[in-house]
């Protein structure tokens, strides 16, 4: 099974930016684990802070892998060349927020991925990429 981790802008700075909302760990020392707990898994992982390469990488992951979660940071809630991107493909999407969305300003409640998507979990912390592995299973 093939699963492709997709994450926007700043999540490059996980670890480092607001510990308080998303924790201390990098993404990249989360990855670890994650591919320690799923071995029959190939993880694949992109991160940009770019919407056109986000949107290439959807495309080039969506006819031939099993899954793609979808991290989109902030392009969440303004980017709808991501939300057709993923209705352009094949590949189920499950969308991830490290928050709970709804419980943070209020631009962040609206989604132009979520309609698309497979499904959405949030407000797990990094567990939310766990139990998007674990829906593809």
């Amino acid at each position: 099974m093939k699963i492709a981790v997709i994450n926007g802008p700043n999540l490059n700075l996980l670890g480092k930016r607001e510990p308080e909302v998303y924790g201390t760990q990098t993404f990249e020392e989360y990855l670890e684990i994650l591919k320690s707990k799923f071995l029959n898994i190939e993880l694949t992982y992109f991160q940009s802070n770019i919407e056109g390469e986000l949107i290439g990488k959807i495309q080039e992951f969506g006819f031939s892998y099993d899954g793609i979660i979808l991290n989109a940071g902030a392009y969440t809630h303004t980017s709808i060349g991501i939300g057709d991107a993923i209705k352009g493909i094949t590949t189920p999407v499950v969308e991830v927020h490290i928050s709970n969305t709804f419980s943070r300003e209020s631009f962040r409640h609206q989604s132009y991925i979520s309609g698309n998507a497979k499904g959405v979990i949030l407000g797990f912390g990094m567990k939310s990429y766990e139990l998007a592995i674990t829906s593809f299973l």
